[in-house]
């Protein structure tokens, strides 16, 4: 784990401002630390010698309001620094998983602890580690060079014992490290199991399993517990250990300076600024080791993001050149990422050759030998349960990519069972798909039987829905997220069971809008029912064996 990690200011340049503007409140504390014990020094000679206050008592003043001034420009730069990071380090994490296929994304518990609590954690290790890292680089340097010019045998002395806080901190900084390593991974545990388990509650109630999964969630909470005790232990300890070799190394230099005192062979000024300073060289390295214990999440955390987001070269394929047309950007259901291979030469055709897929850690392909081409028209996917309608789906759509074979997916608008609605507006989340104008909206909501009631609604279009479209039914659902469609400039549209929680009504109501689709663009649905398979252009049969293409 570094120190810091050059690869925050290289995948985020919004960080750089605000590091950059810690780094030199940092070396201007440093300064105005030498200089306060200075002016210290020069007011206690001045009591001592009964000469005149006015001068050092203004200098120790101005100082003191310097310092002032600058530990609160620092906590207003590191809070603006924390908060900058942890949300570029967010919208980063988000985008380049977004950018990915669903095989190449974290498992759902992993990914929301990295999002949300690791990227949070960030902001510590931002707003207080950094500050405390730059001092440590800064001011034990200025003191020992000062030193040397005021007492040569205070700033030996400084010189010899100063290397013992790093090489101590490093090897509790370590330990510290696997601590929070082992808490951190508890702590996903913990999300992963709650997570599992808020989801399928009504499942495990219906079946009196839940009362076994609370034991299970107590069992995952107490390792956590004790993790997170054993790390707050080692933080102590370590804490205590460096701040009493730093008693002992200040000590040996105010009893060197004392002894030579009495003797005569140190003048009281220079003797006062040398016990003054000596505190200023260790007191940084000291402060690193504390503050590393509360930011050794946000390390971790911040280790763990830039490793995901750093870019992997790719290979180009054979059937695409720099000079093809550009993929239209979409965002959809879920967001089809638009990669320079999602374009081919070949046109706007969504393909499936010779296509395999295994999903990660089975040991049985859902696809086999599945060649598929979708032109625009429109393409209807049927077969029993459990055949990979979904899958192949995703796979045209560039979610996923095949174990085997070649996919050659276009831009797209995946219209899922159950369309991804945010805690937002009607409005905003029809314009996911792009922005639209009322005009439009009011168009596609009619068209899928919407309108009457969104035009009831108190707000009409600005009437926010909950969490998950809370507000709205199954079938309200379903209408939303293919009016979304209707939006969308893809050029390819993928449908899966859009009208499982329909009526009767709806469900012609939503078969017309397909046929709309269809007429200038790639449409492929998947559906248990028979409705549009007498209007569609191409009918593709998958069975759990084979897969045939009937025209």
């Amino acid at each position: 784990m570094k120190p810091f990690d050059a690869r925050l200011l290289r995948l985020l340049p919004g960080a750089r401002r605000p590091v950059l503007a810690l780094g030199a409140i940092g070396v201007a504390q440093g300064v105005a630390a030498i200089v306060q014990a200075f002016a210290v020094a020069a007011v206690v000679v001045a009591v001592a010698r009964h000469t005149a206050l006015w001068g050092p008592l203004g200098l120790l003043a101005a100082v003191l309001v310097v310092r002032a001034l600058l530990t609160g420009a620092t906590e207003l730069v590191s809070s603006w620094a924390g908060t900058e990071v942890s949300a570029g380090l967010r919208t980063l994490l988000l985008r380049t998983w977004l950018a990915r296929s669903a095989d190449q994304r974290p498992e759902p518990a992993a990914a929301q602890t990295l999002a949300t609590q690791g990227a949070t954690s960030v902001e510590t290790y931002v707003a207080r580690y950094l500050p405390a890292l730059v001092a440590a680089a800064v001011l034990p340097v200025l003191a020992v060079v000062t030193l040397a010019f005021v007492d040569l045998w205070s700033a030996l002395i400084v010189v010899l014992t100063l290397p013992l806080l790093p090489v101590f901190a490093a090897l509790i900084g370590k330990a510290t490290a696997d601590a929070s390593d082992r808490r951190w991974r508890a702590m996903a545990a913990l999300a992963g199991h709650f997570l599992d388990m808020m989801r399928g509650l009504p499942t495990l109630s219906a079946y009196g399993r839940a009362s076994r999964q609370s034991a299970t969630i107590r069992e995952v909470s107490q390792r956590h517990r004790t993790a997170t005790v054993a790390t707050l232990k080692l933080a102590f300890l370590s804490s205590a250990a460096l701040e009493l070799l730093a008693t002992i190394s200040v000590a040996l230099v105010a009893v060197s300076v004392g002894i030579r005192l009495t003797w005569g062979s140190i003048e009281l000024g220079p003797g006062l600024a040398a016990i003054l300073l000596a505190p200023e060289a260790y007191w940084p390295i000291r402060r690193v080791g504390q503050e590393f214990h509360a930011a050794a999440d946000g390390a971790r955390a911040l280790d763990d993001i830039l490793t995901a987001t750093t870019p992997t070269p790719t290979p180009t394929p054979a059937d695409w050149s720099p000079t093809d047309t550009p993929t239209p950007t979409d965002r959809s259901d879920a967001d089809t990422p638009t990669r320079p291979e999602m374009t081919s030469r070949r046109g706007w055709e969504a393909r499936l050759e010779d296509v395999a897929y295994r999903y990660p850690g089975t040991g049985r392909d859902v696809l086999r030998d599945l060649t598929l081409r979708v032109p625009r028209g429109l393409t209807v996917v049927t077969g029993p349960s459990g055949t990979g309608k979904t899958t192949a789906l995703e796979l045209l759509c560039g979610l996923r990519e095949p174990t085997t074979g070649q996919a050659s997916p276009i831009a797209s608008h995946l219209v899922t069972q159950r369309p991804f609605l945010t805690a937002g507006s009607i409005r905003s989340n029809l314009t996911l798909a792009g922005d639209a104008t009322d005009h439009r909206l009011w168009s596609a909501l009619r068209q899928v039987g919407l309108e009457d009631l969104v035009r009831r609604l108190p707000d009409g279009l600005g009437t926010p829905l909950g969490d998950d479209g809370f507000g709205l039914s199954a079938g309200q659902r379903a209408r939303l997220g293919v009016a979304r469609a209707l939006l969308s400039s893809a050029p390819l549209v993928a449908l899966d069971e859009p009208t499982a929680h329909l009526d009767p009504t709806s469900t012609a109501l939503i078969d017309d809008v397909v046929l709309s689709l269809a007429r200038d663009r790639a449409v492929v649905v998947v559906t248990h029912r028979p409705s549009l398979v007498a209007h569609a252009d191409q009918h593709v049969t998958l069975s759990p064996v084979a897969q045939e293409v009937a025209r």
